[in-house]
């Protein structure tokens, strides 16, 4: 395959992305240890102009690598504690009674919420009930938020970025199926290890404050997502990402028996849209001007781990959602004449 730059965009715009890649790690590197994995999908998804969930233990930074992203990237940033009492208005905004003091006429006027900025926090979203959870499908989906039959538009660019902490789960709201498949990625935020932990001591315990500088633009940003649309995607890729999907609808023509056995749902077409569009992403910010499946294979957990629920007897056996993905990747010929030839996978092909 070519690995020559496609006429839309030259060598010198993906070049922009590439870099634009190194100048974030950076300056994320002066306040953030590590994590460098989470980053770069952070990053896939807003160049993908997708959202991302973050699920990770209290203590391991997740808050503040959003707000210094914020701020190297030069974005409007808001932060929505989401609380039990947090209610829809308090997140997408309200409208109120405006009264003119010279002629004394009264209108509606709309007040926006903290919803509206180019990168947005929701920050525990588990803590807060389904209602207002729900609050964010629009703008997370259709990138404007509808009160009183009047539409607003959000800033371009957009980006939610919610967390979540796995271990205390009373007095908790997990979010429905539905709402979860509108986020792209969803990145376990992990425990460091021993020398970024002791890298992190040492700098948090002393006197010096580091400063993050903006490498980065809003329409800088979004010149970059456009390119990232043109990136050329070859058949057989697609056949592959659409190989792997389809693999974890239970029931189907050519499914595993691990997966009719382990998983009591599968994931939809968004998953397959986002391995391709992240895939794409990724191959920019690694230098590449094509997607290969090892792109895929890279951002299948993060795309499927909450797009896919394992049954009871999974459960049982401690058998999570990402073990399923790693299976169903094992079972999965890379090449594409393998592929093409495979009888299981011809019966997914032709379902």
């Amino acid at each position: 395959m070519s690995t020559q730059a496609p006429p839309e965009f030259t060598e010198e715009d993906a070049q922009r992305l590439h870099d634009a890649r190194n100048r974030v790690r950076d300056q994320l590197g002066k306040v953030i240890v590590g994590q460098q994995n989470v980053i770069d999908q952070l990053m896939i998804s807003l160049f993908s102009r997708g959202h991302c969930m973050l699920e990770g233990v209290p203590g391991l930074a997740k808050t503040l690598m959003i707000s210094t992203l914020a701020k190297c990237l030069d974005l409007s940033f808001n932060r929505i504690q989401f609380t039990p009492d947090l209610m829809p208005a308090d997140v997408t905004g309200t409208e109120i009674i405006e009264e003119d003091r010279a002629s004394g006429h009264r209108q509606m006027r709309f007040m926006p919420g903290p919803l509206f900025a180019n990168l947005v926090l929701a920050d525990e979203i588990n803590r807060t009930p389904p209602k207002t959870q729900a609050a964010l499908l629009e703008a997370m989906q259709e990138r404007q938020v509808t009160v009183s039959g009047q539409r607003h538009p959000m800033a371009d660019p957009f980006f939610v970025l919610a967390t979540q902490n796995p271990i205390e789960q009373e007095g908790t709201y997990p979010l429905p199926e539905a709402q979860q498949d509108r986020f792209m990625f969803k990145v376990y935020v992990e425990y460091p290890n021993f020398d970024e932990e002791f890298e992190v001591a040492r700098r948090t315990t002393g006197a010096s404050v580091s400063e993050v500088e903006p490498v980065l633009k809003a329409e800088e940003i979004v010149r970059l997502q456009q390119l990232v649309r043109q990136v050329p995607v070859s058949d057989h890729v697609v056949r592959y990402a659409l190989s792997i999907v389809r693999q974890t609808r239970v029931g189907s023509e050519g499914v595993p028996d691990f997966v009719n056995d382990l998983v009591g749902w599968g994931a939809g077409p968004r998953a397959v849209q986002n391995l391709i569009l992240g895939g794409k992403a990724r191959a920019l910010l690694e230098g590449r001007f094509h997607v290969q499946p090892s792109d895929i294979q890279a951002l299948a957990p993060a795309v499927l781990r909450h797009r896919m629920v394992v049954n009871f007897a999974a459960e049982s056996e401690g058998v999570t959602s990402d073990d399923v993905v790693a299976r169903i990747l094992a079972v999965t010929p890379e090449n594409e004449d393998e592929l093409s030839r495979d009888a299981r996978f011809k019966k997914i092909f032709a379902s």
